[in-house]
């Protein structure tokens, strides 16, 4: 029986598994859990311990509720019971020695996922020689609640300590500290997007990573619009002291309530960053053209297919379109350019790729096309055969971990998914993450990017003419 590895840490020691030339360790505290009196509170120093600590199981997960209904069936959702959330996984080669290092930041709309989902192991980019590390944050109204009294996008301010504490300890792993990769995905890449755009904490970032990262903060008073909805549903005041004093169970109850039968585009408002002058003083969007930090950034063809049900596509009227481009200031000749772009699309799938591009392809194109530092632009293009989902939000993941065979994976992709496109994804951000090339020219004035799919290619960037109409922040 191999001897388990113990690695010490500035706050004491921690002991893992090693198998298969991997060394893996889970459930690390990097900061105090934030209930009691730490509740709705920046996060505080981990208290040290003197016993070597077993981390070879996950830690408890932010409070959260699985996803519902459909959506439900395809993403799953791990609960583990506990406060100590603030947590950080760490799988690292046996030999390694100042290895570049990878830190994973999960998405979930900034009030679901952990980084115990299974298809988040690490473990393959350890065994290609990268020091791999995942973590928690807080996340709904715990992490993104704007209080009239409390610090606000706490869930990042969580992330920026998980950074920062990669920063001092990754070294005992055999990690460079120089080289930090930030990786996320959807609101973890948002996440990736709010630390490059914090001056203290983007001096720790070597390189990031934006798979479909939704990347401009909002003014405190739009960005507080869910929590002054919640506050008015439970009777209470928006401040600290009245939402500490709602367990989160009840918190979690509230906003499901609140959200039931709302879209990514109406309905109830989703959490989002707030422009803050400690954490986030300017929007993403608007720092990252300015910055010199390499950067690999894309979206998925079809993310919306995630989002909206078949059925729920099939009812998008013409009306219902005409209704969301007057909503959203699309002009009508953006929405006869995407007609023009998808020939025989429905009404709902302009509605979806118009939600798509709105969202997350127009504002990632825009700051990749305004950036001198190193740009490189993918689009993920493979269509999954299950429920008709296409290139879906989220459907990459599975390929970037090279983990097809991951549950997760295959309620997405199937069970016959194209490994030689799973192998070449994730060796390109193998690249990135080592040499800061994944394998194709940056973006430029070409407007360079690689579209993953069956047989991939590198080509300008496609259906630009109706993305260059949609309305800019």
């Amino acid at each position: 029986m191999t001897t388990p590895p113990i690695v010490a840490l500035s706050t004491g020691s921690v002991s893992g598994v090693e198998e298969a030339g991997v060394r893996r360790f889970l459930g690390i505290p990097y900061a105090s859990p934030p209930f009691g009196r730490d509740r709705f509170r920046e996060p505080r120093k981990v208290a040290a311990w003197t016993e070597v600590k077993d981390t070879t199981e996950f830690g408890p997960t932010a409070p959260q509720l699985p996803y519902a209904g459909a959506i439900g069936e395809l993403l799953g959702s791990v609960l583990i019971p506990g406060e100590d959330i603030l947590t950080a996984n760490v799988w690292a080669p046996v030999d390694a020695d100042t290895a570049p290092v990878l830190l994973w930041i999960h998405g979930g709309a900034l009030e679901r996922g952990t980084a115990a989902i299974p298809l988040y192991d690490g473990a393959s980019f350890a065994r290609a020689g990268i020091v791999f590390v995942s973590i928690n944050y807080r996340l709904g109204s715990e992490g993104f609640s704007v209080l009239d009294d409390a610090p606000r996008n706490l869930g990042l301010r969580d992330a920026a300590a998980a950074l920062q504490w990669v920063a001092a300890e990754i070294a005992a792993f055999g990690g460079d500290p120089s080289r930090i990769t930030v990786m996320g995905e959807s609101a973890g890449g948002a996440i990736v997007a709010g630390l490059l755009a914090n001056e203290s904490s983007r001096a720790l970032i070597s390189r990031a990573i934006i798979e479909s990262g939704p990347l401009e903060a909002q003014s405190p008073q739009k960005a507080g619009r869910v929590t002054a909805q919640l506050a008015k549903r439970l009777g209470i005041r928006p401040d600290r002291d009245s939402f500490a004093g709602i367990a989160p169970d009840r918190l979690l109850q509230a906003r499901r309530e609140q959200a039931d039968g709302s879209s990514p585009l109406g309905g109830a408002p989703g959490f989002q960053f707030a422009i803050d002058d400690d954490s986030l003083p300017r929007s993403p969007h608007e720092v990252l053209p300015e910055i010199d930090t390499p950067l690999l950034i894309g979206s998925n063809t079809d993310e919306y297919r995630l989002w909206f049900a078949p059925d729920a596509l099939a009812g998008i009227s013409a009306a219902k379109l005409l209704l969301a481009r007057l909503a959203l200031r699309i002009p009508r000749r953006a929405v006869a350019a995407y007609r023009a772009a998808f020939p025989g699309a429905s009404t709902g799938e302009i509605f979806g790729q118009l939600a798509t591009d709105v969202m997350l392809r127009a504002p990632l194109s825009r700051v990749a096309h305004a950036r001198t530092a190193p740009t490189y632009v993918y689009e993920f293009a493979w269509p999954s055969p299950v429920r008709d989902l296409r290139a879906a939000h989220a459907l990459e993941l599975g390929f970037v971990f090279d983990r097809l065979d991951d549950e997760e994976a295959r309620r997405l992709a199937g069970d016959d998914a194209p490994r030689a496109l799973a192998a070449e994804m994730h060796a390109a951000w193998i690249a990135f993450v080592k040499s800061g090339d994944p394998g194709w020219p940056a973006y430029g004035t070409e407007r360079t990017t690689r579209v993953f799919d069956i047989q991939s290619s590198t080509v300008r960037q496609r259906r630009t003419e109706g993305m260059e109409l949609l309305p800019r922040s």
